[in-house]
């Protein structure tokens, strides 16, 4: 087995940094639809069924 070279934190930094770009408007969009569904289903579906299982369970 090799042994690890044994470097300081500031040399193995540089080769970690990312330069990214701005998230395009699509997936926000993206993320805003998929928060929308999930709230709507939660009061839609979920909710009125823990209330069902909570004063009446079977």
């Amino acid at each position: 087995m090799s042994v690890p070279e044994a470097r300081t934190p500031v040399e193995e930094h540089r080769h970690h940094t990312y330069v990214g770009t701005r998230i395009p408007w699509y997936v926000r969009l993206m993320w805003v639809a998929f928060w929308v569904m999930a709230i709507a289903y939660v009061i839609t579906y979920l909710l009125p069924a823990l209330q069902r299982e909570l004063i009446s369970p079977p």
